[in-house]
Order: C-alpha cells, then structure tokens, then sequence
C-alpha cells in the first residue's frame, strides 16, 4: 500500500478516510464499498460496476448455463421470490 494514515471513528460509526488516501484512489462523494472485518482488520473494497464487456460477457455466461440446465422464466421469477423473502 502506498500511503499510511490513521483515522477515528466518530460516536456515529463513522469513518474518515484521509485525504491523502482518497486522492490517490481518485474516491469520490458516494463511492460505495464492501466492508469486511474480522478481528482486528477491516478492509473497505471499493465496489465498482463492471464494464458492458465484462456484463455482456456475465449475460452470455449466465444463459448458456440457463439453457444446459433447461430453465424456464417462472424458474427464474420462483428463485427471485426464494432469495427475496430470506433475509
């Protein structure tokens, strides 16, 4: 890693990144990340859309397996409502 900084968090949870750290990651108001802690480590991943590349590929992927696996639209919409109602 780059740079090295330490932070607070406020009463609220919250936590600033250092300027210095946002700069070089080019972090702008919004990003979103995954957050990850076990023990004394947390990790931020900063979450980012995959390239229309990368998505159309995930789509073609994800219908070959459909079609091999002979699944019908209403097995779709059951598996949506499935994962849907389990938090």
């Amino acid at each position: 890693m780059k740079a090295l900084a330490t932070t607070r968090m406020s009463s609220k949870g919250q936590v600033v990144i250092p300027e210095e750290i946002r700069k070089s990651l080019q972090l702008t108001t919004g990003e979103q990340f995954v957050v990850l802690g076990e023990r004394d480590v947390i990790i931020l991943k900063i979450v980012t859309s995959p390239s229309m590349k990368n998505f159309d590929y995930l789509i073609h992927k994800a219908r070959e397996k459909a079609k091999k696996l002979r699944l019908k639209k209403n097995d779709i919409k059951k598996a949506i409502k499935k994962a849907r109602s389990n938090p």
